[in-house]
């Protein structure tokens, strides 16, 4: 052991210093005093920097989208999403199929989410005679704009009672796009009778057009995120990002995240890594979605002028 080198310790470069760590709580302190007292070290960081990209987004005008799963609106976050297309800081989302279902039954009956193991007992799981009628009248028209616009565009013509809650009805009445993204057969309204696959399969064709184009104004600042969506709307997005990048937008200099309870491979893949090797940033940030997204939301509002 006599010949073991040691060397001091201010000449090894350390990872965590007296400045990095968290301050202790204030009763009573703001929530701008609470994020500041978080460490400055791994995911809080993140934080900051997810939070620093979005609002620079905003300032220089730049795409900040939301892929957003089901369970975002089952959480009960619809409120927060929509103030923040009020705000112009979301420009864009993009639902799956079961998210539609989840905003137009709460715009409809103020309720989702039904019990599914005794549905599927009874054989009545996803039969909703009014959900599935409803999509059968917002697809009765051309699909051109899209089905995520048909939808809205229906909930406020047929003034459902809660539109005011409805991501996508609010979606219409702001001019925020808001694309839907339906695999066929994993949706409860594809069991009811009278919906017409074909008109539903190019709306939501439209709708990827769509995407895709909002994609492509992400290039030098823009923000994509993906809350709770594990294998779809990744898919979507890393397709969009290419038919964008294929028809001559650069598509560079962007910044991505994925906010789930667990980090699924493919959005770590297509969301969170490889669009983050063309010179911007990938981000995780673990955790439920019912605290994470409040958080964020708050987060963001703290650091607009």
């Amino acid at each position: 052991m006599a010949g073991v080198k040691r060397v001091p310790i201010a000449s090894i470069r350390h990872k965590v210093h007296l400045s990095d760590l968290a301050h202790p709580g204030v009763k009573g302190a703001s929530f701008a005093g609470f994020l500041d007292s978080l460490p400055r070290q791994l995911a809080a960081e993140d934080l900051r920097a997810l939070v620093e990209a979005i609002v620079a987004a905003h300032r220089e005008g730049r795409a900040i989208i939301w892929g957003m799963g089901a369970h975002v609106i089952k959480c009960g976050l619809s409120s927060l999403v929509i103030d923040l297309m009020l705000r112009g800081l979301i420009t864009g989302v993009a639902l799956n199929g079961a998210g539609a279902i989840h905003d137009v039954e709460l715009a409809l009956a103020g309720e989702t989410s039904e019990d599914v193991a005794a549905g599927l007992d009874e054989g009545v799981f996803g039969m909703a005679e009014e959900t599935g009628a409803f999509f059968c009248r917002a697809l009765a028209g051309s699909p051109e704009p899209g089905l995520g616009h048909l939808v809205g565009k229906a909930l406020l013509a047929e003034g459902a009672p809660h539109a005011e809650q409805s991501i996508l009805a609010q979606g219409a009445a702001l001019g925020v796009p808001v694309t839907v993204h339906v695999a066929l057969g994993t949706d409860t309204i594809h069991m009811h009778p009278g919906i017409n696959a074909e008109a539903l399969g190019a709306a939501t064709m439209a709708d990827f057009r769509l995407l895709a184009a909002e994609v492509a104004d992400m290039d030098g600042g823009g923000v994509y995120l993906n809350v709770g969506s594990a294998v779809l709307l990744p898919e979507v997005f890393l397709k969009g990002l290419t038919l964008a990048r294929n028809l001559g937008h650069r598509v560079a200099g962007f910044t991505t995240a994925n906010l789930d309870m667990l980090q699924h491979y493919r959005p770590l893949q297509n969301v969170v890594r490889r669009p983050a090797g063309t010179g911007g940033r990938g981000y995780t940030l673990t955790g439920h979605h019912e605290i994470m997204v409040p958080l964020l939301a708050q987060a963001i509002l703290e650091k607009i002028p």
